[in-house]
């Protein structure tokens, strides 16, 4: 009977059962089923498809429906068909709408975070040494770029460890997709949510706008999770989720979104022991933690300090119009000596203070810098940590205790104001 009405158009009308071909037992079976004893069907054409039939049918008695019926129901059916049509048509639309509108704003945020990325790099354009140690690192580099694997990167503040990310990236087969950075010790516990996954308009107070996620932005491409040590332990099982599934939803949105990811981390903190201490997943730690590269602190590969002196020296004296024809051995060897707590950012800034304040032809230093152990030539030897808190210390009494803004101890450090804040804590040192 389907065949009959849907592909050849006829219309089908029975008073009772018993006038139903044999064909039509299966019918039969599920009208009796329904207590059905009496029916009509017919076709009916629709905006977009014909696929649709209609069917009147009597349950109290046999019935025969009159033929100038049948153009009257049909003109009924093809007005609630069509509607029915038009509104799935409406539907599609807004969801197609809604689809441009998604790729319109990733890809407006997918130029901005790219501005920004521009900005990051230059300057560091290649990794710069030639140590054992860091080739070392160059190497690993080599080894997990064209993979998709996870990477977490791990060392001091100011080591290099997003240009060690940015190296992947630019050596996978993501390069020509983004690289989207999110600093996880600079985002506000309260925004790191959203920046990360997006969110609706009325998501929560103030949430005026849509905006989409980093994840989202960086979908097919790459993400750097800057110090991931920082990320509130109520955001890892979301962020467990999304490296595991590749799925998450928007803050304020039911709708659940697939994007697919590389994910390098970083980190200055010990990890396992943030775990021991409960305030790291220990499932997202074991996954984040597939293939970890380690970057030694600058003061344990100072046969590199040259070749960084020389490039900042040159960066620096173009950018301020100086001209340069020696860096003196006593500079060098002071600096060779020095611990850098805030490592290679540290080591940028004295040369960059030293290019400004140097008019040349010789550049000076103008800030006097302690050894590392073992290499004063009186008194007794410090440990490292007993040098980083004098150095710290130091740079606090000369900044007037100024931990953030221009000219303040974070800046001249190299370091995150968050993290200097760390340091002093953990060192214990106290204004006096």
């Amino acid at each position: 009977m389907t065949r009959k009405v849907a592909f050849e158009r006829e219309v089908v009308s029975f008073a009772r059962l018993e006038e139903l071909p044999e064909e039509a037992a299966t019918d039969k079976q599920t009208f009796e089923k329904r207590g059905v004893r009496s029916g009509l069907y017919f076709s009916i054409a629709a905006m977009r498809s014909t696929d649709y039939s209609l069917g009147v049918t009597s349950a109290s008695n046999d019935r025969t429906c009159p033929e100038e019926y049948i153009p009257r129901l049909r003109l009924l059916g093809e007005l609630f068909v069509n509607a029915v049509e038009r509104s799935r048509g409406e539907l599609a639309l807004r969801e197609r709408m809604d689809e441009i509108e998604r790729l319109k704003l990733q890809l407006e945020k997918e130029n901005l975070y790219l501005r920004e990325e521009i900005k990051t790099v230059q300057g560091f354009e290649k990794i710069i040494g030639k140590s054992e140690k860091l080739q070392y690192i160059l190497f690993r580099v080599k080894e997990v770029a064209p993979t998709d694997a996870t990477v977490l990167i791990l060392g001091e503040t100011g080591t290099g460890k997003g240009l060690v990310a940015h190296a992947i990236h630019e050596m996978s087969a993501r390069k020509d997709r983004p690289m989207i950075t999110v600093n996880c010790a600079a985002l506000p516990g309260n925004l790191i949510e959203s920046e990360l996954f997006g969110r609706e308009k009325g998501a929560f107070t103030g949430a005026h706008a849509k905006q989409v996620g980093r994840f989202e932005v960086a979908d097919g491409g790459t993400i750097f999770l800057d110090e991931i040590g920082e990320m509130p332990l109520e955001l890892q099982g979301k962020l467990l989720r999304v490296l595991e599934e590749g799925e998450f939803e928007r803050l304020g949105s039911p709708k659940t979104l697939k994007v697919n990811v590389r994910v390098i981390a970083s980190t200055n903190r010990d990890l396992e022991g943030e775990v021991k201490s409960k305030r790291f997943r220990e499932d997202l730690y074991y996954r984040l933690n597939v293939f970890p590269v380690s970057i030694p602190p600058l003061r344990m590969r100072a046969e590199d300090i040259p070749q960084l002196v020389s490039h900042f020296v040159d960066k620096y004296a173009r950018k301020f119009g100086r001209k340069y024809e020696t860096v003196p051995k006593s500079m060098m060897k002071a600096l060779q000596e020095h611990p850098w707590p805030g490592n290679v950012r540290e080591l940028e800034h004295v040369i960059e203070r030293a290019v400004i304040t140097s008019p040349g032809p010789v550049l000076r230093l103008v800030e006097t810098l302690e050894s590392k152990p073992g290499a004063l030539a009186d008194g007794p030897a410090k440990g490292l940590e007993a040098m980083e808190r004098d150095h710290i210390l130091k740079i606090l009494q000369e900044t007037g205790w100024k931990i953030e803004g221009e000219g303040a101890a974070a800046s001249i450090l190299g370091l995150h104001p968050n993290t200097l804040r760390s340091r002093i804590k953990k060192l214990g040192i106290k204004r006096s």
